[in-house]
């Protein structure tokens, strides 16, 4: 049984992979009509300035199924994510979110017009994407990281396996798990 601060940290769906393995039909599955989505190591390596174009493709599929999209990092680069959001089509998006903060996935979520279980707040690390999501009662989906070779023993890699050893240890399941 995990205790409130595990709870926290469960993701409602961990997939194995990138972002991309988020297709349209696990988002039809779980009534999902909008996306608040992490972009640094989430959307994009953080030493890439743009996303690459399986990456656009994907995100092209998902408004063209009429799926709300909004960015949330706590990259605090206003040029760097207003860049990564014009080529993406993204109009809306906001920085500096301090994720778990709830202060702008709320503003977010009243961007979208929609209802909170019809939300997903979609990111790579557990205690900032997943625990802030959770905190608004967002469904949250934990994606592996867009890391390119070098990047795979950089310090953040380091920090998101801390993270996961922690949350495995409070009973976090991070495997195929689907809560719902």
């Amino acid at each position: 049984m995990l205790g409130k601060i595990g709870q926290l940290l469960q993701p409602d769906l961990a997939l194995e992979g990138s972002i991309l393995r988020l297709t349209p039909e696990l988002i039809a599955y779980h009534q999902l009509k909008g996306l608040i989505l992490d972009v640094d190591e989430t959307l994009v390596s953080f030493k890439q300035s743009q996303p690459d174009e399986a990456v656009c493709q994907w995100l092209q599929q998902l408004q063209s199924s009429k799926i709300s999209v909004v960015l949330v990092s706590n990259n605090v680069s206003h040029s760097r994510i207003s860049q990564i959001a014009a080529t993406l089509d993204v109009p809306l998006f906001y920085i500096a979110a301090g994720k778990p903060s709830r202060r702008k996935l709320r503003e977010a979520v009243a961007a979208m017009k929609l209802s909170h279980h019809e939300i997903a707040m979609v990111g790579d690390r557990l205690f900032t994407d997943v625990l802030g999501g959770n905190r608004l009662g967002l469904f949250t989906v934990l994606v592996e990281p867009m890391v390119g070779p070098v990047a795979a023993s950089s310090p953040k890699e380091y920090l998101r396996n801390a993270e996961i050893w922690i949350s495995q240890r409070l009973g976090v399941v991070l495997s195929n798990h689907d809560r719902h």
